[in-house]
C-alpha cells in the first residue's frame, strides 16, 4: 500500500536524455542528465553541430554583410 500523506513527496525518476539510465529528479545537480559526463557529451554534440534546430536556409538576417 502506498502512503499518500500530504507531508511526503514521491521521488520522480526519468531516463537521462543521453544514456537512458533512470535517474532521480530531486537532488540532481545535472538535471535533466544523470551525470556531469552525460551533460558534457550533450554539450559537445551541440558544439560539433550533431544536434541542430531546423530553420530555413535563407532566413532573413543571417550573415548579412555590412
Amino acid at each position: 500500500m502506498t502512503d499518500k500523506s500530504p507531508g511526503k513527496k514521491t521521488t520522480q525518476t526519468y531516463p537521462c536524455p543521453q544514456c537512458k539510465t533512470l535517474t532521480r529528479w530531486d537532488s540532481n545537480a545535472w538535471r535533466p542528465f544523470c551525470s556531469e559526463r552525460c551533460k558534457l557529451i550533450d554539450l559537445g554534440d551541440w558544439a560539433t553541430e550533431r544536434h541542430a534546430i531546423r530553420g530555413e536556409d535563407d532566413a532573413p538576417g543571417d550573415f548579412e554583410e555590412f
